[in-house]
């Protein structure tokens, strides 16, 4: 019993850390378009990544744990709720929106380890995938929610 309620813990852990992580990221993205040149607001903005990054493997982690380790319920469960499917392309959505700011941000602390100017990026465009991924991330729990409770979607 205690294992499940810490996983269950530690996935919601998961989820209040990527809305806090990736809320506080787009307000960094929003800095760095006032002021490019803003090197502390870029500091921030890697910070918030790197908590963005552990939360969405913590939350994967668990959520995998949750469902195939049959803690609580079966897998079988989870692989015939429609919800269950729905919760799982939304977090696939989320990754995929998350390829070009990974990327982007990879390239920025390349460019800063070897002391250079990080490479110009559409910080537009980075700000729209980062408010994206923040509503669907807000989404998610509900769908989750309806799921856990034995919703059934088909």
């Amino acid at each position: 019993m205690l294992l499940r309620a810490a996983l269950s813990a530690l996935h919601v852990l998961a989820v209040a850390l990527a809305l806090g992580s990736i809320f506080a990221r787009g307000l960094r993205l929003r800095e760095l378009r006032r002021d490019p040149s803003d090197s502390r607001a870029r500091e921030r903005l890697l910070r918030a990544d790197n908590v963005w990054g552990i939360s969405a493997l913590l939350f994967l982690a668990t959520g995998l744990a949750r469902a195939f380790g049959r803690l609580e319920k079966t897998p079988d469960f989870y692989l015939r709720n429609g919800f269950f499917w729905v919760k799982m392309s939304l977090f696939v959505l989320v990754l995929l929106l998350e390829i070009l700011p990974m990327v982007t941000f990879l390239r920025w602390r390349l460019a800063a380890a070897r002391s250079a100017a990080p490479a110009a990026a559409k910080l537009s465009t980075l700000i729209a995938l980062n408010d994206a991924e923040t509503a669907l991330v807000c989404v998610i729990p509900f769908v989750a929610a309806l799921m856990a409770r034995g919703a059934w979607l088909f």
